[in-house]
């Protein structure tokens, strides 16, 4: 049996003519479970894992996997086995963490907008840590603290103002972005933290965006950390922890980001080098440890020709995969079955009634209806933003180990949607008559 590896996936690989994910044939997975189905590979994440644990051997560092890019209950225990921590941005994700296994100490509370009850959830849970966003965070989350008998461990969230140099959606680190503090009001910040009798200072953080691809963006954003780190604690205060965020790219066109372990090489050699490398670390990767840990398969409906555009159109949609119609994404897309008979190009879309339900554009396949493909690179920012638009049912997860396939989350139903939802008014039957308007 021949074995060819897909770029960037190293535990998917076609083993003759099918697609396996592991030893687990994915044609297999998507007769058994239906479509659309998401697949994940758990040797994948714990692979991606351990390239940042190589890089901090010897180092007092933690990784806390930002959990925004895939919240599942059975990735979250993959990696709380692993031993990461959590960075998560609401109460909800909190609650799944605890799920999950996961311990709140071990847990980062990042977002702009945190409210007082959330607050309230992550002081009795006992958190790590508040990654604060803004003046007006401090003074809340500190009378919260103060009226719970409680101290809040806080670092502020320094806006570097670095140009990540990715999609304008996902960067964070820039002037015009609302995420963080200024870094010229940094100093005035902590200096009013500091005062504040329901907070403890800790750490400072960082986070400029995601999908990053060169390592440049970290050096600059790292620097004006650390510049800021020295007039902090000349003022006074110390920072016991220096959290440097995440946002490391992956692999979904020919892309090249650094690895986990060579960029972290450069990165501690520069604390190094500035009397830094001793001190606590906290990093926050997301989308470089599951996205290309996962798959979306996807039946073929229906092949139309057209004079300017030929449509593969299947049955997952902008529901299922919104990152193409949120920013443009490029997912590649691969036959579960492999042929050598010659492609053609199509516009592979969705059912869903919109022009902008597309998954990709002009791509070469060689494929039917009915048959089954394959969208990678969608461990990351897809489930985890999936909705319900045109009343659909969001896609069953299975988690693969070796040759075993776990399901994580099962298809949902019509009663899963309207579980909740209350009619206002009585029921009354109408004439079997009356006549239907499309509008």
């Amino acid at each position: 049996m021949t074995s060819t590896p897909l770029p960037g996936a190293p535990f998917l690989a076609y083993r003759d003519s099918q697609l396996f994910i592991e030893d687990m044939g994915l044609q297999d997975l998507a007769n058994t479970h239906g479509t659309p189905l998401f697949v994940y590979s758990k040797a994948a994440m714990l692979h991606a894992l351990a390239a940042y644990q190589r890089a901090f051997v010897g180092r007092d560092a933690k990784v806390h996997y930002a959990m925004k890019a895939n919240s599942s209950l059975g990735v979250l225990q993959v990696f709380a086995q692993a031993g990461c921590g959590f960075d998560i941005v609401s109460a909800g994700e909190l609650e799944r963490v605890l799920a999950a296994g996961g311990q709140a100490a071990d847990v980062i509370f990042s977002g702009v907008g945190k409210t007082r009850a959330e607050m309230r959830m992550a002081l009795q849970a006992g958190i790590a840590c508040f990654n604060v966003e803004s003046e007006a965070e401090l003074d809340v989350l500190n009378q919260v603290a103060v009226s719970l008998g409680k101290v809040a461990p806080v670092s502020i969230r320094v806006n570097p103002n670095v140009d990540p140099k990715t999609h304008p959606y996902i960067s964070t680190g820039l002037k015009g972005n609302k995420f963080g503090i200024a870094h010229e009001r940094t100093l005035q910040a902590y200096q009013h933290a500091a005062q504040l009798p329901g907070l403890k200072v800790v750490g400072i953080d960082c986070h400029i965006g995601s999908q990053i691809t060169t390592s440049e963006p970290y050096l600059d954003a790292l620097d004006k950390v650390l510049d800021l780190v020295e007039q902090i604690e000349k003022a006074g205060i110390r920072i016991h922890h220096l959290d440097f965020g995440g946002g490391l790219g992956i692999n979904y066109n020919n892309d090249t980001p650094p690895a986990a372990d060579s960029l972290w090489s450069a990165l501690l050699a520069r604390l190094d080098a500035r009397g830094f490398g001793q001190r606590r670390l906290m990093i926050e990767p997301g989308r470089s440890l599951v996205g290309n840990a996962g798959v979306c398969l996807s039946e073929v409906q229906y092949l139309k020709p057209g004079e300017q555009k030929n449509f593969c159109i299947i049955d997952a949609a902008m529901n299922d995969l919104p990152r193409p119609a949120m920013y443009e994404a490029f997912h590649q897309i691969v036959p579960l079955v492999h042929t050598d008979k010659p492609a053609q190009l199509y516009d592979v879309v969705g059912p869903v009634c919109e022009s902008g339900d597309w998954i990709g554009r002009d791509r070469l396949l060689n494929i039917q209806a009915g048959e089954k493909l394959a969208v990678l690179s969608a461990g990351a920012y897809c489930m985890s933003m999936a909705s319900n638009y045109n009343t659909r049912g969001r896609a069953a997860e299975l988690l693969v180990d070796g040759n075993q396939a776990h399901v994580i989350r099962q298809r949902e139903t019509m009663a899963d949607q309207l579980r909740g939802e209350v009619l206002p008014f009585p029921q009354t039957r109408h004439a079997s008559n009356t006549p239907n308007t499309k509008v």
